[in-house]
């Protein structure tokens, strides 16, 4: 197997000196540039696999270098050296898609470990390109199934979001309303990133009493306080190599985010009761359902660290945003529950409320439905009630007037051609929520057009 070829970046010698021997001594070859040019020639010439790269360059900055890789779509992961302290320097290449950054001056353990993340990612590119060029069958591998699941225009985007983070060391702060599945798509992450083969480990930051954070978070030595028998592992500990979860982070005290910041900027942590520090190599994925901007601007979440965790931000839309996904999201569900090895279905009717229906609750509550529903069907067929919902509509647009049923007869609008309403329907294979959504109009509108047409049957 061929070594791997990296490429340095900066026009201090002594710098590239010490990156070549670190590199040469992890049995990796390299190459090196003094500036924008050359490292542009040499990524040309050269089947390079990662990228060390100063921020200050005679021809420019190291970002621009990012950006190019990026845009010519080298897959390298490319990381940045900065100047100690610099962390806004750091967070602004993570946003452009650097891979990680180290600090000057180099500390030679933490420059070790960034490079053997960035191979493990090369290596992780390198194979599932293989793998894909090789592949004969449209079947996915069990490694490749995804954990979030939708085929909808804004699932399509959520996934593309979560592929380029998982090439990434970024904080990532994890944004949506309870139940749009923040949890799966941090472990989504996660599992396609250079860490997949180390701890994924998930905390209810509210869940945890304020007394016990600091051990819980840090770790505790024998004897550091009353009822402390033994040494105990904190969660950045168990998750060292990996990532961390902090789900539910604005629920930590104001005391707690201050020591949750200071390992997070100095990678490193101390355990109630230890002497000395202890280095730390853990990526950091935080989420909640609560608006973080309006609790710093409130005093109730620090600004320092709201912006070290949110370095990239990903939305989870809500299902009713993505009613197309509503019904695989069923099959998924029932598949997961059989009747004497049967398989349950959903009955035209029962589908049709399902996706007429809000689901304040998103993806869990759809789940949750499920399963009461398969409890009260009488048979393999989910009726409508079985479903106990209401069959209601998603409710109209807050800037849209309640009289909207009454004029619809007279809005100017795509309904008015019967053409383009039998042609969104087609599209969507006559699935009216979504043909609704297609033509931008409100379900309920969508609905009484298509009675006055004699199109409802």
């Amino acid at each position: 197997m061929n070594k791997h070829l990296a490429l340095i970046v900066d026009d201090e010698p002594d710098i590239c000196e010490l990156l070549e021997l670190t590199l040469n001594r992890m049995d990796i070859n390299t190459l090196s540039a003094g500036d924008l040019k050359s490292a542009y020639k040499i990524l040309n010439e050269h089947n390079i696999s990662i990228c060390l790269t100063d921020m200050r360059l005679p021809d420019g900055n190291g970002i621009e270098l990012v950006k190019k890789i990026q845009e010519q779509s080298y897959d390298i992961p490319v990381a940045m050296i900065s100047a100690h302290g610099n962390m806004d320097t750091a967070i602004e290449a993570l946003k452009a898609g650097a891979f990680d950054f180290v600090s000057k001056p180099l500390e030679l353990a933490e420059l070790r470990n960034l490079v053997n993340s960035a191979i493990k990612l090369a290596d992780k590119n390198h194979s599932k390109k293989s793998f894909q060029s090789k592949r004969t069958s449209r079947e996915n591998s069990e490694e490749e199934q995804p954990l979030l699941l939708g085929d909808s225009l804004q699932m399509q985007q959520t996934t593309k979001l979560i592929n380029k983070l998982a090439k990434s060391q970024a904080p990532v702060y994890i944004s949506g309303e309870s139940g749009t599945g923040k949890e799966l798509a941090a472990n989504q992450i996660h599992k396609m990133s250079s860490r997949s083969d180390m701890p994924f480990v998930p905390v209810n930051c509210g869940a945890i009493p304020s007394e016990l954070m600091e051990s819980e978070f840090f770790g505790h030595t024998k004897g550091s306080f009353t009822g402390a028998n033994k040494d105990k592992q904190g969660l950045f500990q168990a998750a060292n190599g990996g990532t961390l979860f902090l789900d539910e982070v604005a629920d930590l005290p104001l005391s707690m985010q201050v020591k949750l910041l200071r390992a997070i900027q100095e990678k490193a942590i101390r355990p109630i009761g230890a002497q000395k520090e202890e280095k730390i190599d853990v990526r950091i994925i935080s989420a909640t359902h609560k608006d973080l901007k309006n609790l710093v601007a409130d005093g109730n979440f620090r600004q320092d660290l709201y912006y070290r965790i949110n370095v990239i931000e990903l939305p989870m839309p809500p299902l009713r945003a993505r009613v197309n996904d509503i019904l695989l999201l069923a099959e998924f569900f029932l598949k997961q529950q059989t009747y004497n090895g049967n398989q349950y279905t959903i009955s035209p009717e029962a589908a049709e409320t399902l996706m007429s229906y809000s689901f304040p609750g998103n993806v869990r509550e759809l789940e949750n439905i499920l399963e009461r529903a398969t409890t009260l069907c009488d048979g393999l067929i989910i009726q409508n009630t079985d479903l106990s919902l209401r069959s209601e509509p998603l409710s109209v647009p807050t800037n849209q007037s309640t009289q909207t049923e009454k004029t619809t007869e007279n809005l100017v609008s795509p309904l008015s051609d019967e053409e383009k309403i039998k042609n969104a329907l087609e599209k969507t294979r006559w699935n009216r929520k979504a043909a609704a959504e297609l033509l931008g109009v409100t379900y309920r509108q969508f609905l009484y057009k298509l009675k006055k047409m004699s199109l409802d049957q």
